[in-house]
């Protein structure tokens, strides 16, 4: 088998295009010594000759190599000397440019990236005005970091072109839900980080957004938003942003995944709430901005950055299972962050406790209001939103 580049092991990555563990047998066979072969090489500068004197395949890298005959060169010991019956290329796809008139000229991306149609974080093509693009086309926004060029992935990056041109053509904003209190929303957000497919496929490119009043206390919460378009959440969502925001993103550790990147080495799990910021599996990220920031801000972050930079992060801890619901590790944690970053006291009192505050003080913390006051209100619906809500609704009744 020959690359252009070496081997990239998913497991590594974590990125699902590279090779899977299902597929690299070969690896095994190459290692032991048991006919299979592996080497990288520039597949443009070889050609594929049919050798007249045994009919066999031979790469030709040069005119040194008279194919199926003797090899006059120094390097006499190619690998590929002995020929082959067939070949078989696979060597990924271009895109077709055909299906446009001969006066779009839709520019491709770059690099690695040159299979893609070059478009805007909005789907749009740069140099082709109000021609959008969906599905694999559009993997160049996220190329080799979460699942955008295939079906598991893609099927969400449509959803959000649909809601961004919704709110730009009809004027629907965004599907939320509404909260009027941090307690309730809390709630949501953990059900989201647990339960939600959207961002967990789509981690670091979809975030949860969460867009607090003027009291830090009532908040309107965007499911599965384009993390990069945080800075133009107004234009995008049509929702107003009059002070705070809150993302949630899922994130692997900054040094974990990469090409020759070891997944299995000791001491690769972090196991305390003290060390959560030092996870490395999938994990959540809340960042806290006391006002929403611009596109330059986030044009200038850091390249392995998934926001700018906040003021306040909180890392919820690594979890084997996916399930972020241990009491101390993480619900705990994420309280004290909120109350923090919020100014609220979001503790749980008993009936007692709440009457003896009332006593001593004209305002009680959110755990002693009725909770019957609290309500969710879905501000724009689709059938997906539609079903969250009806199981959250049944989620929180008394």
């Amino acid at each position: 088998m020959i690359a252009r580049t070496a081997t990239k092991l998913a497991w590594a990555t974590h990125y699902v295009g590279d090779l899977r563990a299902v597929n690299n047998g070969l690896l095994d066979t190459y290692q032991l010594k048991s006919l299979d072969g592996l080497f990288e090489a520039k597949i443009e500068d070889l050609n594929i000759t049919r050798s007249s004197l045994d009919g066999r395949l031979y790469l030709v890298p040069d005119v040194d190599v008279s194919p199926g005959g003797s090899i006059v060169s120094e390097a006499d010991n190619d690998a590929t000397r002995e020929g082959y019956d067939r070949i078989i290329r696979c060597v990924g796809f271009q895109f077709d440019n055909s299906v446009f008139h001969s006066s779009l000229n839709v520019e491709r991306g770059v690099g690695t990236r040159k299979k893609y149609p070059k478009i805007s974080f909005l789907y749009e093509a740069l140099d082709v005005k109000k021609l959008y693009f969906a599905g694999t086309n559009t993997h160049s926004l996220d190329w080799r970091k979460s699942a955008g060029g295939f079906i598991h992935g893609y099927r969400y990056t449509v959803r959000t072109l649909h809601r961004i041109m919704e709110w730009k053509h009809h004027g629907v904003q965004w599907p939320a839900v509404k909260f009027s209190n941090p307690l309730d929303l809390m709630t949501h957000m953990f059900k989201r980080i647990n339960e939600a497919s959207d961002i967990y496929q789509m981690f670091s490119v979809l975030c949860e957004v969460i867009i607090f009043d003027e009291n830090n206390f009532s908040s309107t919460y965007l499911e599965a938003y384009p993390c990069a378009l945080i800075s133009r959440l107004e234009k995008v969502s049509g929702h107003p942003v009059p002070d705070s925001i809150m993302v949630t993103s899922l994130e692997y550790g900054k040094n974990f995944s990469g090409a020759g990147k070891d997944p299995f080495k000791s001491g690769r799990a972090a196991y305390g709430a003290s060390v959560s910021h030092r996870s490395n599996f999938l994990h959540p990220v809340l960042y806290y901005y006391k006002e929403k920031y611009n596109d330059t801000a986030f044009i200038s972050k850091h390249r392995q950055w998934v926001l700018p930079v906040p003021d306040r992060v909180h890392h919820i801890l690594e979890e084997f299972t996916t399930k972020f619901d241990a009491h101390k590790t993480h619900t705990l944690q994420t309280r004290r962050f909120m109350e923090e970053s919020l100014g609220v006291d979001l503790r749980n009192f008993f009936a007692d406790q709440c009457f003896a505050l009332s006593l001593v003080s004209s305002s009680l913390p959110a755990g002693c209001k009725d909770r019957n006051e609290s309500s969710t209100l879905t501000v724009a619906t689709d059938p997906l939103t539609a079903q969250l809500d009806r199981s959250f609704d049944i989620f929180t009744q008394p």
